[in-house]
């Protein structure tokens, strides 16, 4: 059995890291007050302009579109959507492990990475991760990025260089609740099922796609780093928060294994006195 002064080094040692676990954990909490309002405005809009390029994409002559026609496949462009720290459950691992399952054997995967884990993570398997890579853009987003990644992929395609996209980004659905997803962003791909206005576009629809396309898709891409910001700050607040329940368990434990030990002294100590007295007899 360890001995006392062990122990109570130890139960510092855990109120220690208590104390710093309760402080991550107000401030994930407070980031996820920020991010879910920045999110409850930019959601509506990132979702409108998919549907509006989409509903576009199933009009007469969209076909003639760049950014509709299909290709033959060769080479993907994977936009992977993680944090740039850990302390925060399986946010990063559920998102890099979604967007590899997703990747197709035999095919060129180009990785780009939003954040350091998915960037250690790509690297660790020896994919082809692109120089191109964003960090520091889970705790502050901005469209700006979101427009630069757009601009990046878009340079990409009209190229050549890819023939299709997708974002690996993870939902927010409740605090408690995240869904890593995988979505496809290029080409573009309408439902057919779903009904859409009869528009007229001046002077044709490819022209509107041009134009419509870097713009919708920026700001779809906005809404995946403010989802996926708003999972990351939730994660971690979660994760803090069972860890200092945790570290209250150990130090309970420790606590009465602290007593049982000074117990044990001072039993042992009044048997030797009591010992003493009656050989003085």
């Amino acid at each position: 059995m360890p001995s006392m002064k062990f122990i109570k080094r130890r139960i510092t040692s855990v109120k220690n890291t208590q104390q710093i676990m309760k402080a991550m954990n107000m401030v994930a909490a407070s980031k996820l007050q920020k991010a879910k309002k920045r999110l409850d405005t930019v959601r509506p809009l990132s979702l409108e302009s998919m549907r509006i390029i989409k509903n576009a994409s199933l009009c007469e002559g969209a076909s003639e579109s760049v950014f509709v026609t299909k290709r033959e496949v060769k080479n993907t462009a994977y936009v992977v959507i993680s944090g740039d720290r850990g302390l925060c459950g399986s946010y990063n691992a559920n998102i890099t492990k979604e967007a590899l399952a997703s990747m197709n054997e035999g095919k060129n995967e180009k990785i780009i990475s939003v954040g350091v884990k998915s960037w250690e993570f790509f690297k660790r398997r020896r994919k082809n991760v692109m120089q191109q890579r964003y960090v520091g853009l889970s705790d502050t987003v901005y469209y700006e990025d979101a427009e630069h990644i757009c601009n990046y992929l878009i340079r990409q395609y009209i190229a050549g260089e890819i023939d299709e996209a997708y974002i690996a980004y993870t939902h927010f659905e409740t605090t408690l609740s995240h869904v890593p997803l995988v979505v496809k962003v290029l080409p573009i791909e309408g439902d057919p099922e779903q009904t859409f206005d009869n528009t007229e576009f001046d002077p044709d629809i490819a022209a509107f796609l041009e134009q419509a396309v870097p713009a919708c898709l920026s700001m779809f891409i906005y809404g995946t780093l403010a989802e996926s910001s708003v999972c990351e700050q939730a994660a971690r607040m979660i994760s803090m928060d069972s860890a200092n329940h945790n570290a209250e368990e150990i130090i309970e434990d420790l606590t009465l294994m602290f007593n049982r030990k000074r117990q044990g002294i001072i039993t042992q100590e009044i048997n030797e006195i009591v010992s003493g007295a009656n050989a003085l007899q």
